[in-house]
Order: structure tokens, then sequence, then C-alpha cells
């Protein structure tokens, strides 16, 4: 399976074309996207359209710049994106998990009952290969290290690092655009506002 993975285009009409063009020469199967696509919610329905426009799935989190509450029900405009925060989509071989928001904490407390919801959920699924899509990076990485300091979310990386998880897509932290890394056997990767395509 091939998806197209961004974040944080915060409004940017070269983001979008960048990512179309990514779409018509590599042909993901889907889209994946790991929060901000707005600054403060300005717009927010513009880009969910053009998002739209674009002709394939879009599996979506919310980041810092956006809220829940209004990203879900935007979303349901539109049929062919879909908005996995605290939920998860099967996609023939894969299960995508999401955790949108945050981004300036140590720990997410409103994670961990989603998190054990999402443990029976792999256990039961032992075949699939495991996405995990959140705003925040996981701590102790090269995605979440800035000016010699890591600043991730430490109750990410204890999910990661007890379960089968075999990619997590992230972003929040512009310098770390583009960058990857690898708790255990666990990908880890930040794609940027410009996209990647990933093969899983």
């Amino acid at each position: 399976m091939k998806i197209l993975a961004f974040t944080d285009i915060h409004l940017s009409a070269i983001a979008l074309i960048k990512i179309k063009s990514k779409i018509k020469k590599d042909n993901p199967e889907l889209l994946v996207c790991a929060g901000d696509l707005t600054i403060f919610e300005e717009g927010l329905d513009v880009i969910l359209n053009k998002l739209s426009k674009m002709g394939k799935k879009v599996l979506l989190v919310h980041g810092n710049h956006e809220t829940d509450t209004v990203m879900r029900r935007l979303c349901k405009k539109y049929g062919n994106l879909l908005f996995i925060h605290n939920n998860h989509y099967k996609s023939n071989s894969c299960i995508f998990f999401g955790h949108g928001g945050g981004g300036f904490s140590l720990r997410e407390p409103g994670f961990y009952l989603t998190g054990k919801k999402f443990v029976k959920i792999i256990k039961k699924n032992q075949g699939k290969r495991i996405i995990f899509v959140t705003h925040a990076p996981p701590y102790g990485t090269r995605l979440d290290l800035i000016v010699g300091e890591h600043c991730g979310n430490k109750t990410y990386r204890d999910f990661i690092s007890k379960n089968k998880v075999d990619l997590h897509i992230c972003g929040h932290l512009h310098e770390n655009f583009n960058k990857e890394d690898k708790i255990k056997k666990t990908r880890i990767v930040n794609p940027g506002p410009y996209g990647k395509v990933i093969r899983l």
C-alpha cells in the first residue's frame, strides 16, 4: 500500500500544489494529514474543500491550530475526508489510529483511555500493519529535538514502545520537517507540508 502523508500546511497554497503534484505522479491510495491545516482555524473549510477535490480518501487528525469539534463537524461535509481522532480506519492490510491536538505537553492524559481501546484492536488484528497518526511527536527522537532538548510526548512514546506499531506519522515541530527516526522497530516520520510518499 502507498500513502501520501503531510502535516502543518498552515494554509500554504504552495503545499497544496506540491501535494496535488505528488498525487498525480505517485497515485497513492490514501492521504494522511497529521494536523495544523490552518492558522487558528482560519480558512479551514476552504482547505478541507480543496483536499476533498484531490480525488483521494483523506485521513485527518487536528493539530494545535484546530479543535476536534470544528474539524469533526466540517469533515462530515465531505464524503472522502475521515477524521480519525480517537478512532481508527481499516484499509486492506493496514489499520490507521489517530490522536490529534496537543504538542506542548510531555504527557497526554486524554490519550490513556483511547490508547487502551487501540491496544485491544491491535491485539485482535495481529496480521495488520499498524499506523499511528498524531500531531505531536513522540519523546526522545530526532523529531522532537529542539536546541539540544527533547520536547515530545512521553505518552505516545510509551504506547509505541509497548505495542506493535509499524509507522508513526507526526508533525508540529517545523524545524524537524522531513526527519525520520526509529523507536525499536517503529519508523517515525515527520513528512512536512509538501508531503512524503510512504510504502507500507
